[in-house]
C-alpha cells in the first residue's frame, strides 16, 4: 500500500494515545537506511557514506510511550573508498576491534512541529552520550516510516583524529528507517 502520508504531530499524538501504535515493532533492515554526511578536504567536499548492516526493535505501549534500540554495525561503513573505510574502521574512529557497533537507545517520543522529536542517547566508540532529532513520520499499512536526522560532534565521542585539520568535526546521521508490527 502506497504511504498515507506524512503524519502532523496532532496526528501523531491521536495514534499514540488511542493505542493504534501500540505493540512490538521490528526494524526492516532491508528498507532501512542509515548514511554518514560529513565534509571534508577543509570544508569543501562532501563526504557520504552508508552502513550496510543495520538492526532494530521497538515498543510502543498502550498509553503511548516509546522505548527501542537501533543497531548499525561500524564495520559496514562504505563511503566507496576502501582505504577511507579502512581507516573510519581503525582505532582513529569507529575502532571496530573494540566497539563493533554504534546504537541509538530510543528512550522517548514527543510530538514536535515535523511529526516527532526522537529522544535517547547515542553510543559510539564504546562513548555515549545524550541525543535527540526531530523526524517526519509515515504511516503504511502495518508499517511506520521515520526520517530524521542527527547531528553530532564526532569529538564527543573520542574522535579527534584530524590530519592537518582537513575533516570536519561536525557530522549527520541521516536515518530512514522502517519499522514493521511484529
Amino acid at each position: 500500500m502506497a504511504p498515507s502520508g506524512d503524519l502532523t504531530s496532532s496526528a501523531l499524538q491521536e495514534l499514540l494515545r488511542d493505542g493504534t501504535l501500540a505493540g512490538s515493532w521490528a526494524l526492516d533492515a532491508t528498507r532501512t537506511q542509515v548514511k554518514l554526511e560529513t565534509r571534508h578536504t577543509w570544508g569543501l567536499a562532501p563526504l557520504h557514506g552508508v552502513f550496510r548492516q543495520v538492526s532494530g526493535k521497538g515498543t510502543v505501549t498502550a498509553a503511548g510511550d516509546v522505548s527501542g534500540v537501533v543497531t548499525v554495525a561500524a564495520e559496514s561503513v562504505d563511503t566507496k573508498n576502501p582505504r577511507r573505510d579502512k581507516h573510519l574502521r581503525s582505532a582513529d574512529f569507529f575502532d571496530i576491534a573494540n566497539h563493533p557497533d554504534f546504537t541509538f537507545a530510543v528512550d522517548g517520543a514527543s510530538p514536535s512541529s515535523g511529526g516527532v522529536r526522537i529522544d535517547g542517547s547515542l553510543t559510539v566508540a564504546g562513548r555515549t552520550r545524550p541525543a535527540s532529532f526531530d523526524a517526519t513520520v509515515t504511516s503504511v499499512d502495518g508499517e511506520v516510516w521515520l526520517d530524521g536526522e542527527l547531528r553530532v560532534n564526532r569529538a564527543d565521542f573520542g574522535m579527534t583524529w584530524n590530519f592537518l585539520g582537513i575533516a570536519s568535526m561536525r557530522s549527520s546521521i541521516v536515518v530512514h528507517a522502517v519499522f514493521t508490527r511484529q
